[in-house]
């Protein structure tokens, strides 16, 4: 089996959106649907509260959003990744891994020392193998 070649994409840091088409990506990549009754989650606004950054990816400077990810900090040299979502159409082809790549050369450019991640047991080889994060202990408490 050979492996799909990488689409070509344009990963965009802290790049343009609107709030309905990142909640659609994110329904598709987490397996949600969308509510069209519901108003837009406020992205824009929430990212630029909280976050260093986000890579947004397209297969073209005007294309469809096909993957995102937050980049979270805390104001030092600690980032953190969050809510790393592709479009299931174009997944397996290193579009995430790319996200991640653009994350991490951002975070870095920013002044961080250090990029965290926390994933599920699925996510493993993922985020260890194909995006070169190393094993670490954490813990975690459900408020």
């Amino acid at each position: 089996m050979t492996t799909p070649r990488p689409a070509p994409l344009d990963l965009l840091w802290r790049g343009g959106f609107t709030d309905r088409e990142l909640d659609a990506l994110h329904a598709a990549a987490f397996g949600y649907p969308v509510d069209a009754d519901r108003p837009p989650t406020p992205w824009r606004a929430r990212l630029e509260r909280h976050s260093l950054g986000w890579v947004c990816a397209r297969p073209a400077a005007d294309g469809p959003l096909l993957g995102f990810v937050n980049v979270l900090w805390d104001g030092g040299v600690h980032a953190f990744l969050l809510d790393t979502a592709v479009d299931p159409a174009v997944r397996r082809r290193g579009t995430g891994t790319r996200l991640v790549a653009a994350a991490a050369d951002n975070a870095r450019a920013a002044g961080c020392d250090w990029l965290h991640v926390d994933f599920e047991p699925r996510l493993r080889d993922y985020y260890l193998d194909a995006c070169g994060f190393r094993a670490t202990d954490a813990g975690l408490i459900r408020l």
